[in-house]
């Protein structure tokens, strides 16, 4: 590469025995593909999911187009017993979490009562199950408020349903960092594949294409108001007027290098560094917090930039995100140093699944050596690399993942192929 790398931390000690956790297995459910497969075919494709709401009249509102997942039946997927009593987000979950698991070759409930586990990010919760309840409660009375209320619209469902359908009981839990969680998340499981946990299912699935849920993402001003699906989500240029939201995501299954080798699990990857900051106050001297988070992420990973082949880039669209996160990238990599892309024009933020989903990407990236394009974009205001037009072939060891939540939080996360 042609950057002269900026100095990163030095690596804090870690204990020999605590070799990076390998992912065995990927569970996606995407607007533009249900499956792994479907997904990555359709984004080398340069293939969008983005269009018009469909879920609900959005008419009224400043944004009208989503990336939803399509042709999708829960009752093709999932018991009948299981649909009362969760949200179109849990059901995209399980879904996703079957396919991973399978993927990986992997039944917990013949594993050890306690050797499993499941972490998982969200952002919005079931909204909307909730708004459908609330609907029921306002106009009829609280006796048509269904209990699954009681749990189908808060953050750790997801974590809760997959663990029980599964039989995973060890450890559990679920983070809420926006987008920036879906990293989170990951490195929160791999800390516990590294104490100890055989196996973890971690990433997310989320979503909140509805009425309810569309008036909160509109409230944050950075939702795109065009209404042309090439034209609406443009990261990194000079018409990027904002976002495009969407649902769906990804589910890994992260195991100990030796557990998977003795069993024999094919290996995708290694999750080989991460870490997050959170933005300092305005006008204070400290570095910004995506830079950090880059350099503390591959300290952590014992690397270099120049080792980095390929970056994930958050891509919020809004303007002046786009340049911090720009000027982040060009400060560790040097200007052009290092191929960028952000696949999520092809599908939208997905909240807390859109890292998930882009960390599996990018493992599927360091399988087949090619870096799928950003989709809709010709060319770029920031000095970046940026990956249009269609997928390029490269030489790929090492993928850098970033995410950035509402709020100020930053989130990185190095994958390396299997070694």
């Amino acid at each position: 590469m042609s950057a002269s790398p900026a100095p990163a931390p030095a690596p804090a000690a870690r204990p020999a025995d605590t070799a990076p956790p390998v992912v065995t297995g990927i569970g996606v459910i995407a607007p533009n593909g249900l499956g792994t497969e479907p997904y990555w075919a359709a984004t080398l494709r340069g293939e969008s999911g983005i269009a018009r709401v469909t879920r609900f009249d959005p008419s009224g509102y400043a944004c009208t187009l989503a990336g939803e997942v399509k042709n999708f039946v829960p009752q093709d997927h999932l018991p009948g017993r299981l649909l009362p009593q969760t949200d179109h987000m849990t059901r995209l979950a399980l879904v996703a979490a079957d396919e991973a698991l399978a993927d990986a070759g992997a039944d917990p409930k013949q594993m050890p009562e306690y050797a499993a586990g499941v972490v998982t990010a969200a952002s919005a919760g079931g909204f909307e199950f909730g708004q459908r309840e609330l609907e029921a409660l306002w106009s009829k009375g609280g006796s048509y408020v269904s209990a699954y209320q009681s749990f189908a619209w808060f953050y750790p469902v997801n974590s809760g349903q997959v663990s029980i359908r599964h039989g995973m009981r060890g450890p559990g839990g679920a983070l809420v960092a926006e987008q920036a969680g879906g990293l989170d998340a990951v490195a929160k499981a791999r800390r516990h594949v590294r104490t100890g946990t055989p196996l973890m299912l971690t990433g997310g699935v989320d979503g909140a294409l509805c009425p309810w849920g569309w008036l909160c993402a509109s409230r944050s001003g950075r939702l795109s108001p065009r209404t042309d699906p090439r034209r609406a989500y443009l990261p990194f240029t000079a018409d990027a007027t904002g976002y495009v939201p969407g649902e769906g995501g990804a589910l890994l299954v992260l195991e100990d290098p030796r557990a998977a080798a003795d069993r024999g699990a094919r290996e995708y990857g290694r999750i080989a560094g991460y870490a997050a900051t959170f933005d300092p106050r305005p006008g204070s001297d400290r570095e910004p917090g995506l830079r950090r988070a880059i350099h503390l992420a591959l300290a952590d990973a014992r690397l270099s930039p120049d080792a980095v082949d390929v970056v994930f880039a958050d891509a919020m669209g809004v303007p002046e995100l786009d340049a911090a996160e720009a000027a982040a990238l060009t400060a560790v990599f040097g200007p052009y140093g290092v191929p960028v892309t952000a696949p999520k024009t092809m599908t939208g933020r997905l909240l807390a699944g859109g890292a998930p989903l882009d960390v599996a990407t990018a493992l599927l990236s360091l399988r087949d050596q090619v870096i799928p394009p950003t989709a809709h974009v010709d060319g770029t205001a920031a000095a970046l690399d940026l990956v249009t037009g269609s997928a390029r072939e490269a030489e790929l060891g090492c993928a850098l993942v970033l995410a950035r939540g509402y709020g100020g939080f930053n989130s990185a996360l190095v994958v390396r192929r299997p070694e």
